[in-house]
């Protein structure tokens, strides 16, 4: 990111990031008595974004001044040293009581937890800095790239993938980085989809993230542009009608949001949401499966009705990632099945979220899934419904005749499909040590030839003679 301030509404500071203290800490629970907040929706400027942006929770003095009830709690201060802190007034005013037992609370304030950290979590679990051609451009799928404009959060959420970045310096992207990344879209026509996220891309200037779109736009064989953003739940007044209307000269423009807990579905994000919808801006809602926050599956079924009912896609559910200061956070994946398990058959399939485990080294998202298929034959595949009922699926009598490669198909195409299909015999994984055997025999019978080529008469010999 360039550390030049392009924008009046972009704060930059100069910070660096705290020295790294990788010790565990003890659970620190707040005081369980209600949020004692003074009366900020009273000013007069509430619903300015840019008030709320300047007027953030930054420091442990600050979170006091909203809840006096916290100023024992002197260990999130310690926690905020090293993962910084920022919430906004309105999100804070969300808060209904300052301990454990508050999903808001959890998500928005620092915990001594955050301090454990395991030898398997990672600053970047996901490798997104080995998949950077570019800086601030990650290439891992085939087809779309990841576009960092920011730095930046209006709230920097406790569970955040990108912990080692966010909030250390508050920073947009520049002029030359942004041309770089422009020339590498144009390099790459096989990308046809950008998303543009960061930190979060809504806490930029109207003008600002228009230049970025317009630079997106204007290459040719990028089809869809997407937004990621956490704006629309914890800053809903940044959804203004010059926002709404710059984005809708874009299209297609799509939005991903962050819905975590049914808490954060207020009258001001349902209006935020319907304003985007009625600029023609689609919205999904991307899902971080949290302990002690959304891993009941009455909880997720509530938000994800809820999120319908606004016009809010459910798009993923995430298995929380295995980056450092979240471990308190993650739940097993078999509590995720379990979760799917409840929701298929009481909501509609445009309710129901896939559950992916974005996996560690770039491996990128698989889904998981209940097992439906109990058992497959050629003539019959038998499955179950949510009610555990079991049926009896005939195939069809006549073999389904092979696909020919598809002429369009990228060269060096090589996955699952293409040895269901037939046009791939394995996919053996690259240096293992078998291989690396294998190849260290082959040359040293390459080697053998050379030197002595009757050695290898011999050998062809005896071969023919073993098959006649």
């Amino acid at each position: 990111m360039n550390n030049e301030n392009l924008s009046q509404d972009v704060v930059t500071t100069n910070d660096e990031p705290p020295p790294s203290t990788e010790e565990p800490a003890s659970k620190t629970q707040a005081s369980s008595i209600p949020a004692a907040i003074p009366q900020p929706r009273t000013n007069p400027k509430w619903n300015d974004w840019r008030w709320q942006i300047r007027n953030r929770i930054r420091t442990f003095n600050d979170l006091i001044e909203f809840f006096p009830s916290l100023r024992a709690n002197t260990g999130i201060s310690r926690v905020a040293e090293k993962y910084p802190m920022a919430i906004t007034p309105y999100y804070a005013s969300l808060i209904k009581s300052t301990d454990l037992s508050d999903p808001v609370y959890q998500m928005a304030v620092p915990q001594g937890q955050e301090l454990f950290a395991p030898d398997f979590l990672h600053a970047d679990p996901l490798e997104e800095e080995e998949d950077m051609p570019v800086p601030g451009l990650v290439h891992r799928y085939r087809d779309r790239a990841l576009l960092m404009a920011t730095t930046m959060c209006s709230m920097y959420c406790r569970h955040c993938t990108r912990k080692r970045v966010a909030g250390y310096q508050e920073s947009c992207i520049g002029v030359p980085q942004l041309e770089a990344i422009t020339n590498y879209l144009r390099a790459h026509p096989e990308i046809k989809d950008v998303i543009i996220s960061g930190g979060d891309p809504l806490t930029m200037s109207t003008s600002l993230l228009e230049r970025i779109l317009a630079a997106v736009r204007s290459v040719t064989s990028v089809d869809i542009i997407r937004l990621g953003t956490r704006v629309p739940v914890v800053l809903p007044q940044r959804i203004t009608t010059e926002l709404t209307t710059m984005l809708s000269k874009y299209h297609p423009v799509w939005i991903n949001t962050h819905f975590n807990h049914p808490n954060e579905i207020t009258p001001e994000a349902i209006a935020a949401c319907a304003k985007l919808a009625n600029a023609g801006l689609p919205i999904g809602n991307q899902t971080v499966l949290l302990r002690g926050i959304n891993d009941s599956p009455q909880v997720m079924e509530e938000l994800c009705r809820g999120l319908v009912k606004m016009r809010v896609r459910p798009y993923y559910l995430f298995q929380c990632d295995l980056v450092r200061g979240v471990e308190h956070f993650r739940t097993p994946i078999s509590r995720g099945i379990e979760i799917m398990e409840y929701l298929r058959g009481r909501l509609s399939g445009l309710a129901i979220p896939t559950y992916v485990v974005d996996t560690p080294h770039g491996g990128g998202k698989i889904p998981v899934l209940p097992n439906y298929i109990i058992s497959s034959s050629p003539s019959h595949t038998v499955l179950r419904n949510f009610e555990g009922m079991i049926v009896n699926y005939p195939e069809p009598m006549e073999p389904m005749p092979r696909v020919p490669p598809s002429t369009s198909a990228r060269s060096g195409s090589h996955g699952v499909w293409e040895v269901a299909a037939g046009h791939s015999s394995s996919i053996t994984p690259s240096g293992t040590h078998r291989q690396k055997r294998r190849a260290a025999r082959k040359l040293q019978r390459g080697e053998a030839a050379q030197t002595h080529p009757e050695f290898n008469l011999l050998l062809e010999s005896l071969m023919s003679e073993g098959g006649g």
